[in-house]
Order: C-alpha cells, then structure tokens, then sequence
C-alpha cells in the first residue's frame, strides 16, 4: 500500500495552530537536539511576518531583541521540532508584514545610547573630581 504526497503532507499537519497573525507576541517552544539530550528551547518575540498561508509550508519570522542586537528566526509553524506556540499578546496592525520594525529598533536603540552617553561622562567627571 503506497501513501501519496498529498496524504502524507496532510498526515505532517498539526491540527492545533493558534490564530497568528503579523503583530502578535509569541512564544514559540522548540525541541533542540543536542547529542543524545533532548531539551525545549522558547523563543519569544513579536512576528513580523507570515508566509505561505495554513499550508504545510506556512512560516512564521519572528523578532526578538537580546542584549541589544534583534534577532530574528524563522519557524515553519507545522515542523515536527516546534512544540507548541503560545500567544502572549494580539496586537491591532494595519500591515501584513511588519519589517518596518527593524528600523525603528534601531533608531530607537541609537537614540537612547544618545541619552546614556552624557549620563556616562557626567559620572566619570564626578569620579574623577
């Protein structure tokens, strides 16, 4: 008995995928396999971005910003690595894709170093009086 592509591509569906939409603050939980341990890795952060529809080939970008440098993964939402997907946050946005964000990070990001940087000279001259 023979399984056609189209069967065992429906077999490879999750069946409970939350409603995620660009906006969102996700966790996505993550089966990471190192040597013989098997262990759940969370990545949370806000989507971006998501592609290819409900189909077996749909992804989801999503961007978190760790010790000040964003980091983005992309997750194929039905791959047999992703755990479960937990939905912090719904946001209300008037785009699909949402990768305007990165330069506002970064503008953002640049203007508050602009702000630390006379508090950090201010405290050096005191040390130094």
């Amino acid at each position: 008995m023979s399984v056609t592509v189209v069967e065992f591509k429906k077999a490879e569906r999750k069946a409970s995928i939350p409603d995620i939409h660009a906006g969102d603050i996700i966790v996505v939980s993550q089966k990471i396999k190192e040597g013989d341990k098997e262990r759940i890795q969370q990545f949370e952060g806000l989507v971006l971005a998501k592609k290819h529809g409900d189909g077996i080939n749909a992804t989801i970008t999503v961007r978190k910003v760790s010790n000040g440098i964003g980091v983005e993964r992309v997750f194929p939402i039905h791959s047999p690595t992703i755990e479960k997907i937990k939905i912090l946050r719904h946001s209300d946005v008037r785009r699909s894709k949402l990768y305007f964000i990165r330069t506002k990070a970064a503008k953002e990001i640049r203007r508050k170093m602009g702000q630390v940087a006379p508090l950090i000279a201010e405290a050096e001259i005191k040390k130094e009086e």
